[in-house]
This record gives structure tokens, C-alpha cells and sequence, in this order.
């Protein structure tokens, strides 16, 4: 998420009412999560796990709840509580909005665009030209859809990102400042869900199909001309590449990549990261080759203890 203009590392501080180490000029452009920050950008770490990997990462600004050395050409923010510091940065720079209409006065739509009775079009969304929004569609603050898009009954596009923090008095969650992005030429089924990214984009590139029942987790990318069956679950921070297909009832764990033309079976568990060009079924999720060998061997189970019983 970029802020509307360049920020002094002082007045972010300031916002915050943190410490920070750099320069009080030090440019601050916006606030990201890890794997999508670039210079300019704010990155949350309150745990040391993860302090390398934050303090050496592309964010130039680290917002972190221990004063640690400063990496050269970068800056700090010093917390007691990144995670509410970053809740509140979310606030400052993209508040919440009240709507006051079904279709927002602010929302921008293209030339020959259908929305059905009923839908819901947040502020600030834009639809291009030659979709057809059913009825009953929820369209979040901020969500940008492409041309010759169709949304079917009863799906929500934008909802906030399942992203908490455990504390003693219960869960808090991350806020969500980021975006849904639907590219040209996407068909999304009827009772589907797509987060928005918690400062990035979630982004459904062009060509690609969708099925109804599926949700796609926050700041998850699917690539182009893809196929994606009923009911499948995606989570989080997930890559999916080019013409991957997706049969009904998969599951997808978060911060994983899909390889380009992969098929994934149905009722399959994916719990890491699969290479392209590949067919893959089953829990955990692995070769077709594999998977039958395994099965083959389980059947022999039998068997072999009968023979054990025997000697």
C-alpha cells in the first residue's frame, strides 16, 4: 500500500508516537507486508525469529519492538507493539468509510456494464467495460475489475484478510488496507469470497475461470487462464501460475507456489510448494506416480500380516 504522498520517518513516528533511529527526513512511501515490500516501505517485526529476514529484506523503514543495529541506508520505528502500531498506520492512511448508497457516487463503471438489482458497489471501485455484476454481489471499497468480467450471485469481493494475532484477552486482527484485482475476461461463480491483500493485492490475472463456492485467501495471486473448481480453498500469500487447474474440494496452505500447468486432483491437500507441468493428487498432495505406488503398498498390508500371523 503506497500513501498518497512521500512521508518524513518523523511524521510516521509521530503518527505512531514511536521512537526511531535514521535520519528525521529519512522517506517513508508506504507500508507492505514482507514478501511484497519495496524501498520506501514500512515492514512490521515483533518477533526476533524474524528479525533478520525483516532488517534485510527490501523495506527500507522497519517498524520492530527492539531497538538492533540499523542496516545501512535503511531506518527503524521503535515499538512497544508493531502489530497495533501497523493497525494504526492502516487507519491513518486508508480509514474506513461509511457508504450511504448501493451504488457508491465514487465507484467508476465502464461502458455497457450490467449490475443487477441488489449488488453492493463500494467506494472508490472501478469496473470496466462489458461485465455483468448478478445480483447480490458485494463489491469491497478499492476493488478494481477489468472488462468483459462476470460475477455471479451472492459473492463478496474484498472482505477483510483472516490475519491474527493471539493475545491473552483474545484474537486481534491485522487490518486490511489492501485491494482486490480482477483482470479482463474472468468468470467468478455464484457464493465465492475473495479477500483483500492486508496492505498488497489480491489479484486474479485475465482469462482465468472460476467455479462457485471458492474462496481465495488474502494476497494470494492467480495467474492467467486458470481453472478452479467448486469449493476449493486458497489461502493466504499464495502464487498460482499460469493455466493451473484446480479440481473441487482442494485445499491450498498459505505462502505456497503453484508451478505453471500444474493439475491438482480432487479432494487434494497441498501443504508446499509444487513444480509445473505436473498432475497431482491426494494428502499431501504428490505425483500421480508416487501416490499410486503408495496405494499399491498400502494394499499389500493385508496380506503381509497374515503371513506374519502365520510364522
Amino acid at each position: 500500500m503506497k500513501f498518497p504522498q512521500t512521508h518524513t520517518l518523523q511524521q510516521i513516528a509521530t503518527i505512531i508516537n514511536a521512537e526511531f533511529v535514521g535520519d528525521s527526513n529519512f522517506p517513508v512511501e508506504g507500508m507492505n507486508e514482507i514478501h511484497v515490500v519495496t524501498p520506501g516501505d514500512i515492514v512490521f517485526v515483533d518477533h526476533p525469529k524474524y528479525y533478520d529476514k525483516a532488517l534485510q529484506s527490501a523495506a527500507t523503514i522497519i517498524l520492530i519492538n527492539k531497538e538492533v543495529e540499523c542496516p545501512e541506508g535503511k531506518a527503524l520505528l521503535i515499538s512497544d507493539d508493531p502489530f497495533r502500531d501497523f493497525n494504526k498506520l492502516t487507519d491513518y492512511f486508508k480509514p474506513f468509510q461509511k457508504s450511504v448508497e448501493n451504488i457508491s457516487s465514487s465507484a467508476e463503471i465502464g461502458e455497457n456494464t450490467v449490475i443487477q438489482p441488489n449488488s453492493f458497489i463500494g467506494n472508490h471501485v472501478k469496473i470496466g467495460k462489458n461485465c455483468i455484476i448478478h445480483s447480490n454481489v458485494s463489491i469491497y471499497d478499492y476493488t478494481e475489475i477489468g472488462d468483459n468480467v462476470t460475477i455471479h450471485s451472492n459473492t463478496v469481493l474484498g472482505a477483510s484478510a483472516f490475519y491474527y494475532k493471539n493475545r491473552p484477552e483474545g484474537f486481534d486482527q491485522l487490518k486490511s488496507g489492501g485491494r482486490v484485482l480482477i483482470e479482463d475476461n474472468v468468470d467468478i461463480g455464484a457464493a465465492c469470497t475473495i479477500d483483500r491483500g492486508v496492505s498488497g493485492d489480491t489479484t486474479i490475472k485475465k482469462g482465468t475461470k472460476i467455479d462457485n463456492q471458492v474462496h481465495i485467501g488474502h494476497d494470494t495471486v492467480i495467474g492467467e487462464k486458470c481453472l478452479i473448481a467448486s469449493q476449493v480453498g486458497i489461502a493466504g500469500c499464495v502464487v498460482i501460475e499460469n493455466e493451473v487447474t484446480i479440481w473441487g474440494q482442494v485445499g491450498i496452505t498459505s505462502g505456497i507456489t503453484i508451478g505453471e500447468k500444474a493439475v491438482i486432483s480432487a479432494q487434494s491437500g497441498v501443504s508446499k510448494s509444487l513444480a509445473g507441468h505436473t498432475s497431482y493428487f491426494g494428502t499431501p498432495a504428490d505425483t500421480f506416480r508416487k501416490k499410486y505406488k503408495e496405494i499399491a503398498s498400502i494394499r499389500l498390508i493385508p496380506s503381509l500380516i497374515e503371513k506374519i500371523d502365520k510364522l
